[in-house]
């Protein structure tokens, strides 16, 4: 029984027994009539998976659910309504479409993006991420943009965040040397007992962990240690997303799989037998799907003085 019913059971038997001890019978004025329940005119709110299967996303889009599983994954990483979320640069807006809408009533979407400074192709990226979400307030809501790089300010306001996601973006703050100060940055938007989400595509244990991450796969182990040193806790880890037909051994790294289904590039020659059919029988890559907290500090008891 839900606390609410409790109380009404509670409230009933104490108006039965009230009644019992009296030798009057109750006023009529005060006999309780039934009456029929009002219609709601007011639509429900739509759920996750409403959402997941709207308009709003595309055929392309919603083609990738079987690799990335979103309900599967947010609700792992225990996202509500009416959380205050982050999400960590998100390039063309995959989890935007899911995420912006299903927060737009009662909570709040913030896009760390790209530091468009000196770099074309941020700005491209960010103008499409303003016309495509930003500016469609109607759908996705009021959407707060802020800067993530490598000498950016603060990604929110200090503790203001419920939940910080980021989707496959380690491996290029490895590249850029800059992965420390990028958890550090979430660490400090976080409430204390806020939570971190990782998803990152896997390096098997077994292989050598390149620091740079050109292949665009990380060990499981570097992502909780880069975390541990920013002061979160490890939780849990999922397998919501992991994908054994992969062996993270690919001629273009983790780009030969889809979406990206990389056939050659500047540096690297194409093998003869490559058969790109192989790769996407493959899929998207094996991914981590890693859940952090931010602690709680422990309350301090002052002594009284004697």
């Amino acid at each position: 029984m839900t606390r609410t019913a409790r109380l009404a059971a509670t409230a009933i038997s104490l108006g039965f027994l009230a009644a019992c001890g009296s030798s009057e019978p109750p006023p009529e004025a005060e006999i309780a009539v039934d009456t029929p329940p009002a219609i709601s005119t007011i639509a429900p709110a739509p759920t996750l998976d409403d959402i997941i299967a709207g308009t709003q996303r595309s055929d392309d889009a919603k083609a990738r659910d079987v690799f990335r599983n979103p309900a599967a994954t947010l609700d792992f990483f225990e996202v509500e309504t009416d959380d205050t979320v982050i999400e960590i640069w998100p390039g063309g807006g995959w989890y935007t479409s899911i995420l912006a809408p299903y927060l737009k009533d009662e909570g709040r979407y913030i896009a760390a993006g790209f530091d468009t400074e000196g770099s074309d192709f941020a700005k491209r990226a960010m103008a499409n991420f303003t016309t495509n979400f930003v500016e469609r307030s109607d759908i996705f809501g009021e959407i707060t943009v802020s800067t993530l790089s490598g000498n950016s300010g603060p990604l929110a306001e200090p503790e203001s965040a419920d939940v910080v996601l980021t989707f496959r973006n380690v491996h290029n703050w490895m590249a850029m040397e800059t992965t420390d100060k990028v958890f550090d940055d979430m660490f400090a938007a976080l409430k204390p007992g806020g939570t971190l989400g990782v998803v990152e595509h896997r390096l098997p244990s077994a292989e050598p962990q390149d620091p740079r991450a050109a292949s665009g796969y990380v060990h499981e182990d570097f992502v909780k240690q880069v975390a541990a040193r920013a002061g979160f806790e490890f939780v849990e880890a999922s397998e919501i997303n992991a994908n054994p037909k992969d062996t993270a051994d690919h001629p273009f790294g983790v780009w030969t799989l889809p979406p990206s289904s990389r056939t050659s590039t500047n540096q690297i020659e194409t093998p003869e037998d490559f058969d790109p059919a192989v790769y996407l029988a493959i899929g998207e890559s094996d991914r981590m799907t890693l859940k952090f907290i931010k602690p709680v500090p422990e309350e301090v008891i002052e002594t009284p003085s004697e």
